[in-house]
């Protein structure tokens, strides 16, 4: 029974690969420097990885076109996307439907897919749910297949919250945990980010990838560079 089941995640894997090898490259609106297309091949090379980088490293960024990529090559056929909003806060006292409630939390996530691909295009993916907003706490219980899942500012995750949302993760499905352990707003021994490197080391097909080059203007590395210092200093 084993030998059947291997046999045939390893047949959908090739019919994958074909599909997606006859896909025309997509026309994204910004296109990836050297150092995140080496981080691209690590998250495709793995089912999970784990991207780390100070703010302004272009996380999320990759994040959306790798998701994009194999969403229009139709080697997954949905995107997940989760997010923290303030720790463990949640969001039902807000106003709205459940969308409006999250969508002051997941505007960089719509800026990054508007900055990378046509509008009209992405918002008709979310009103057909094909990209889907899904909030940590209704994440429980769920099994996402064939998707990729966008967990992003993971480093206000909980261990107990990064477990959960680990282990939606269904089959011919991948997941890229986006975070900065230096914009922890959980106590920093409350965040469940960090053990995620001890993972990448001991499990197979778990990358891990920081991004050290700087998208915004120049003066932050210094500001970023100076506030490190001062959390040394302590």
């Amino acid at each position: 029974m084993q030998n059947k089941s291997k046999k045939y995640e390893e047949i959908t894997e090739v019919i994958r690969e074909k599909r997606a090898s006859k896909k025309k490259p997509i026309n994204f609106q910004v296109q990836l420097n050297d150092e995140q297309k080496e981080a691209k091949q690590i998250i495709l090379d793995h089912d999970v990885t784990v991207l780390s980088g100070k703010g302004g490293s272009g996380k999320t960024l990759l994040a959306t076109q790798v998701a994009l990529d194999l969403l229009f090559r139709e080697v997954v056929k949905k995107i997940y996307i989760t997010r923290p909003t303030v720790s463990d806060e949640e969001v039902g006292f807000l106003p709205g439907n459940l969308k409006e409630k999250l969508d002051p939390w997941l505007q960089p996530i719509y800026e990054n897919f508007y900055m990378l691909y046509n509008k009209e295009k992405v918002d008709d993916l979310l009103a057909k749910d094909i990209i889907e907003i899904v909030p940590i706490a209704f994440m429980r219980g769920r099994t996402l297949p064939e998707a990729v899942i966008i967990v992003d500012e993971a480093q206000n995750c909980t261990d107990k919250q990064m477990e959960m949302i680990q282990s939606r993760i269904g089959v011919n499905g991948k997941m890229i945990i986006c975070g900065d352990l230096a914009q922890v707003d959980l106590k920093s021994n409350m965040t469940g980010f960090k053990f995620l490197f001890e993972l990448a080391k001991i499990i197979p097909n778990y990358g891990s990838y920081i991004l050290k080059k700087n998208h915004r203007h120049g003066i932050v590395d210094s500001i970023l560079s100076e506030y490190e210092n001062k959390r040394e200093d302590k």
